[in-house]
């Protein structure tokens, strides 16, 4: 018993319970910011001064300072956690950005301006209480035992919820009791901003069908062969099921298509495109580049191996089908937590965009009076803060999520701690779903298997295990070597790496 207690002790004194949400904001900085603003580097107004062929807004490099707070006169200077809750302060750092102007590829200007003011997360890397001693702790009026991984805004601390969600990007296949399909394939598919759903379905007719945005139900083998994988017996190849009848209907209904080209023609007829062929074959294309399945690429050199990925997932259809066997939804291997890192990179995502629309407004609507602005007179610092700061206080996140940012709640101790390892589900708690509620064997561990809520919320708000510990998402450049070492083909393509 001392001895499992000494360990204990030690596990605790390492790592705190918080560690991964210190982890994910650290990440979300160092890491995350960057990628966002790389996501918007160039921006084109569509009205410019008559004497110019081309202009760009070009955006660079971005960084977060340490916490700190403008004075009245004007005077900036290090803010401590403590002061932002006497004074009723946020407790942000600013977040620089380099901006630069392209005239007719020429640069113009360049500069480094203050774009918003983050709130930064105690004790992360960017806290002023980042490696402090208890001794350091004490002196700057902090309790020593305080765990930090919540924010301070307007005075008020609060702390952002861990949303359990299905993973994005893998392709999941659900029995439905009502609808015109027994078996649902679906799939989510992320990357950047794009959040896209995939539907698949087999219908009476005995074809299968893709769903994603504006496509309703195209049939899948036109489909791939409209991503360039236009002969039989390479689809065959591809899906792998030789000699499949349910494989050789579907290709026998689409067998007079024979070039690419007249399969995106198909595609573009059956989601109601009327304009000339070549508008319509342009348009069709560029909905297929963009809306399917961006997580593996939005170029044309991905067209193959989304050709070669819907191969895949139609195989595990039809397999699944005659197995009668679908994916365990509830299994925690389907799903994924996102934490402080990953929801505030939703946020900052999101309202860039207005940022970006802001700035282009303002400077065309100076253009139009025959003046030619600077860009630093057209970029609001006060519009990101304002509305990072809404969403902080008032919990109502982008996608219409609601109560993601929370009041501590410090009635106790072991409250607080809580209320920092509380996962919630996005599921509706005035509806049903047993399933969802009840306790999967891959809790364990994993999630605390007592501590759920009485009453409607029972199992959609669940607590992280005293132990569990959360990993950060890994950047697929950082696996394919590994892949590489332990032996596997990776084939290099238009300055891609896809493994095999």
């Amino acid at each position: 018993m001392r001895k499992s207690y000494v360990l204990l002790k030690k596990y605790f004194e390492e790592n705190s319970i918080v560690k991964a949400n210190l982890e994910s904001f650290n990440n979300f900085i160092d890491n995350e910011l960057q990628v966002i603003i790389d996501e918007n580097k160039d921006i084109e107004p569509t009205i410019i001064p008559p004497n110019i062929d081309e202009f760009k807004i070009r955006l660079d490099n971005v960084w977060v300072t340490k916490p700190e707070i403008t004075e009245a006169d004007g005077s900036k200077r290090v803010i401590y956690p403590i002061e932002a809750r006497l004074r009723k302060l946020s407790y942000s750092a600013p977040m620089f950005l380099e901006v630069s102007s392209h005239v007719n590829g020429v640069q113009r200007e360049s500069f480094t301006t203050q774009v918003a003011n983050i709130p930064i997360m105690l004790k992360s890397k960017y806290c002023h209480l980042y490696g402090l001693s208890r001794e350091e702790l004490i002196k700057h009026n902090e309790d020593p035992e305080d765990l930090g991984g919540y924010f301070i805004i307007n005075g008020t601390e609060k702390a952002i919820v861990n949303i359990e969600d299905l993973a994005s990007n893998k392709f999941m296949i659900d029995k439905e009791a009502t609808g015109v399909s027994e078996y649902v394939g679906k799939l989510f598919s992320e990357k950047g901003s794009y959040k896209i759903p995939h539907r698949f379905e087999k219908l009476k007719d005995g074809l299968f069908y893709l769903t994603f945005t504006r496509v309703k139900r195209v049939p899948v083998v036109a489909v791939i062969k409209a991503l360039g994988l236009v002969r039989d017996e390479e689809i065959m190849r591809f899906i792998g099921l030789e000699e499949d009848a349910e494989v050789l209907i579907n290709l026998y209904e689409f067998v007079d298509i024979k070039s690419a080209e007249d399969a995106v023609d198909y595609l573009a007829k059956r989601i109601g495109i009327t304009q000339a062929r070549e508008i319509r074959i342009q348009r069709m294309q560029e909905i297929l580049d963009k809306y399917l399945l961006p997580h593996i690429g939005t170029s044309r050199d991905d067209r193959l191996w989304k050709a070669y990925n819907l191969c895949k997932m139609l195989k595990k259809m039809i397999l699944t089908i005659k197995e009668e066997k679908e994916d365990d939804k509830d299994h925690y291997m389907n799903k994924r937590l996102k934490m402080s890192g990953d929801l505030l990179a939703d946020l900052l995502r999101v309202n860039l965009k207005v940022l970006i629309g802001d700035l282009l407004y303002n400077f065309q609507r100076i253009v139009k009076r025959g003046k030619f602005p600077s860009i630093k007179v057209i970029i609001r610092e006060k519009l990101l803060t304002q509305r990072i700061y809404s969403s902080m206080a008032t919990g109502n996140w982008v996608g219409g999520r609601k109560g993601v940012s929370q009041r501590i709640e410090r009635l106790n101790f072991l409250q607080t701690l809580s209320h920092l390892q509380r996962v919630v589900s996005p599921l509706s708690a005035s509806q049903e779903n047993f399933e969802a509620r009840s306790l999967h064997s891959t809790h364990m561990g994993r999630l605390c298997t007592s501590e759920t809520p009485e009453g409607t919320n029972i199992g959609l708000r669940k607590n992280l295990a005293l132990m569990a510990s959360v990993s950060q998402a890994v950047p697929e450049e950082e696996i394919l070597p590994l892949l590489e070492k332990a032996g596997l083909e990776v084939e290099k393509t238009a300055g891609k790496k896809k493994n095999k």
